[in-house]
């Protein structure tokens, strides 16, 4: 029987997570961005999903300018709103975001050489006989896209979600999306290896079966 070929999951997954993380932070900034919902001691305007844990958050730097909203960055910036959404122009936890513009062009530089990597890495013929593989290639691709639009679009990364009962840094789904991804990366690895030393004592034994025949 032939080998089935998961590759459809890759660029699924990608496509999916893409949307659903961009719906999500264009959805709930325009949401949360109303006075009833602003929230001093977290600096922005929020939302309790559990209470006392874990919520939504989205911060502002201010109005945007005539020069924001020009050419197709504009549009795609105002479909949020008429302010500019605050961003982390580092990586994940905030890593380097004190370097604003240097910061981001690196790391938008890093996700497109990423992207070609995956890209690459799903047209190869093993690739696609590896669901794990693939879910992984998928996760990363979508949380790499993900962030790389906000990247070039609003200069830097936008966070809403926030477990704030552990101080633990504001992400987003695109960020949820590559710590999965690196999670199945990494268990396809391990899980890879026994499957590769089964299959050697298999090889070893068929001289003597044939020599029993």
């Amino acid at each position: 029987m032939p080998t089935p070929s998961y590759r459809g999951w890759i660029w699924a997954l990608a496509l999916v997570g893409f949307l659903f993380d961009q719906g999500t932070k264009y959805g709930v900034f325009h949401w949360l961005h109303q006075p009833q919902r602003y929230n001093a001691e977290r600096f922005g305007y929020s939302y309790d999903v559990v209470p006392g844990a874990f919520g939504l958050v989205a911060r502002f730097t201010g109005s945007m300018t005539a020069e924001d909203t020009q050419g197709i960055r504009g549009y795609l910036r105002s479909l949020g709103g008429p302010d500019m959404p605050a961003v982390n122009h580092g990586a994940l936890f905030g890593w380097l975001s004190r370097h604003q513009e240097h910061a981001n062009a690196g790391f938008a530089a890093i996700s497109l050489a990423a992207i070609l990597a995956i890209l690459f890495w799903g047209t190869r013929r093993t690739t696609g006989h590896d669901l794990l593989l693939c879910l992984a290639l998928g996760l990363i691709l979508a949380g790499t896209l993900g962030n790389l639009y906000d990247r070039l679009v609003f200069g830097g990364v936008r966070d809403f979600l926030d477990f704030y009962l552990i101080n633990w840094p504001v992400f987003n789904v695109a960020d949820c999306c590559l710590v999965c991804g690196a999670f199945c990366l990494l268990a396809q690895a391990f899980l890879a290896q026994p499957a590769a030393k089964s299959s050697l004592p298999q090889q070893a034994a068929s001289p003597v079966v044939a020599e029993a025949k």
